[in-house]
């Protein structure tokens, strides 16, 4: 950060004293188009002559931000701004970044990870959507607002795209029995044997960021219905919409870790019970139902003795911990103590802590019953196969699996200094927040700039140019972690990258159609919605709908990219969308 901070302070002194003037020469020549009096000597020596490389028709003066900072009319001059005032909010985007990672060590996922973190991600985003449509009169306002359209759609389509397409390519592993195995990549660029596997809880980040497209469609319905009327209400209404999505989003953030912990703990004593089933049935000496579809009393009656180790006819947690000694437990990051207590809570109706043969038989019977419901081939096992207890392993193996149990991966590390954490996570979050506050507005008035001299509109400029700066922390972080090449890792990146485009579709909107409804501003802007809309609901639909994605998924990202950019112009420059 040091370094950054030194490279800040040089791009700032180089704005503020960068000057632009008109060049001039001092001559004898006579030509009395360019010449201009000093004002002191009325003879030869008194005349100053203007460049003659210069028109004489000067162009109109630019506006410079803050009455200071520099500015230009001409193409290069603008690319030159467009680059130092990116990489200044490319800055912000990391001191934001950082300072909520050190917050979230301090204060955990709940309240920051939910809340304070999708915010201030998506803050570079908003401070320049803000901008576009605060700046000038109403007609101003209207001309730069599609520069906060173009930056709310270039970063939704590149994030899910681009990045989610690279995330693939860098994070791939060999994919075996449709699951990617963790740091295993050996066949290469297979299109279908390598690929990424996230949990389910990335499907479920998937299926909200296809529905955060509905203030969208809200705001856009005057235009499906071909109306002129009636499109400021729909603004309302879609910030409305829009507002109450990202009050409930952010509750839903804020009580996940809570219930992904509760169906963990679940899903855990599930594939407890699913093995002690398997284990018993690899004991017996015979079949654990008889042929009326009841427990096996003779064969449940040897088992049972040989737990019971010093035959009182009682379980106990001893012997109870010693049958589940050998079934490998810490696979699924659950100790042999909590499973015993968990079977001995459901086993002992007497609530003695202890298990009689009666009570064993009833909880066995009660696990043999769920197992032939909950398979999907249970009606065509019968008593003799006893088939659907390796089908009901292997169902609540696999239902353990996509909840994303990585409890054993990362040992959580306490802060040493918590106090200088938290002073230091704040200097940075207020810091990137005064520098995407302060060179936001310069942003887009060289965006704009570009435009006016190069003809090509600014939508486009935004689209691509900008995420580049306000999304390249995001991007990069994604990146580097999908690299692990853990199933962990991966169901972080792509949740990540979901969660953005969502704060994008009700954060960011929530900003522009403000802006639009309270400045009276015109809403046309069917083609940039129709891009957003299908690219955010064919990725999230996919995303939603499965949780391993080969190799080959990787093209259909990318080619999404510039199938927007050609949509958006078609529509727009060929059939006149408005």
């Amino acid at each position: 950060m040091a370094s950054n901070s030194l490279l800040l302070l040089t791009l700032s002194t180089l704005l503020i004293f960068t000057v632009s003037g008109r060049v001039i020469t001092t001559t004898t020549t006579t030509s009395t188009s360019d010449l201009v009096s000093d004002g002191v000597h009325d003879g030869q020596g008194g005349i100053l002559r203007l460049n003659p490389f210069v028109s004489a028709e000067e162009p109109e003066a630019c506006e410079q931000s803050y009455g200071f900072l520099p500015c230009t009319n001409t193409a290069l001059g603008n690319v030159f701004l467009i680059l130092v005032y990116g990489y200044l909010m490319y800055l912000a985007a990391t001191y934001l970044s950082a300072g909520s990672e050190l917050l979230l060590e301090i204060l955990g996922p709940g309240l920051v990870g939910g809340l304070l973190l999708p915010i201030l991600g998506a803050l570079p985003d908003a401070m320049l959507i803000l901008v576009s449509g605060l700046s000038g009169s109403v007609d101003v306002a209207q001309d730069q607002v599609s520069v906060g359209m173009g930056l709310l759609a270039g970063s939704t389509v590149m994030l899910i795209t681009v990045i989610w397409g690279t995330c693939i390519i860098v994070g791939k592993c060999d994919i075996e029995n449709s699951v990617a195995i963790d740091n295993t990549d050996t066949k290469g660029f297979s299109l279908l044997g390598s690929g990424v596997s996230t949990d389910i809880w990335t499907s479920y980040s998937g299926m909200i960021m296809a529905v955060s497209v509905l203030p969208f469609i809200v705001v856009q319905f005057p235009q499906i219905m071909h109306s002129d009327s009636g499109r400021h209400l729909a603004v309302l209404l879609g910030l409305i919409v829009s507002v109450s999505l990202l009050i409930t989003y952010c509750i839903y953030q804020v009580l996940q870790p809570k219930l992904q912990k509760r169906r963990l703990a679940f899903a855990k004593h599930k594939h407890v019970r699913s093995r002690i089933l398997k284990y018993l049935k690899m004991r017996a000496l015979g079949r654990l139902m008889d042929d009326q579809g009841q427990p096996n009393l003779e064969v449940l009656g040897k088992l049972f003795n040989s737990i019971d180790v010093n035959g009182n006819e009682k379980l106990s947690h001893t012997e109870l911990r010693a049958l589940v000694l050998g079934m490998r437990l810490h696979e699924i990051n659950l100790k042999e103590d909590d499973a015993v207590e968990k079977v001995m809570k459901e086993f002992d109706s007497s609530q003695n802590n202890e298990i009689d043969f009666n009570e064993f038989v009833d909880g066995i019977g009660k696990w043999l019953e769920e197992a032939k419901t909950t398979t999907v081939n249970a009606p065509l096992a019968g008593p003799d196969t006893l088939k659907y207890i390796h089908d009901y392993y292997e169902e609540t193996k696999k239902q353990h699996d996509l909840l994303g149990d990585d409890a054993g991966d990362d040992e959580e590390e306490g802060v040493d200094d918590p106090r200088a954490t938290t002073i230091k996570a704040i200097l940075y979050l207020i810091t990137g927040t005064l520098i995407a506050a302060a060179f936001a507005d310069p942003l887009v008035g060289a965006v704009d700039g570009f435009s006016a001299a190069t003809s090509i509109p600014s939508f486009f400029i935004s689209f691509i140019a900008l995420p580049l700066a306000t999304n390249s922390s995001e991007a990069v972080s994604a990146v580097i972690f999908a690299t692990r090449k853990k199933k962990r890792s991966a169901s972080l990146t792509f949740s990540e990258l979901y969660g953005a485009v969502t704060m994008n579709n009700i954060l960011c909107l929530s900003v522009f159609l403000a802006l639009v409804y309270v400045r009276g501003l015109s809403w046309d802007f069917s083609s940039e919605v129709l891009v957003i809309l299908i690219v955010c609901v064919v990725m999230g639909v996919f995303g939603s709908l499965r949780t391993t994605f080969p190799l080959w998924t990787c093209f259909i990202a990318f080619a999404l990219y510039p199938f927007s950019l050609v949509l958006v112009y078609v529509l727009d420059y060929v059939f006149g969308w408005s």
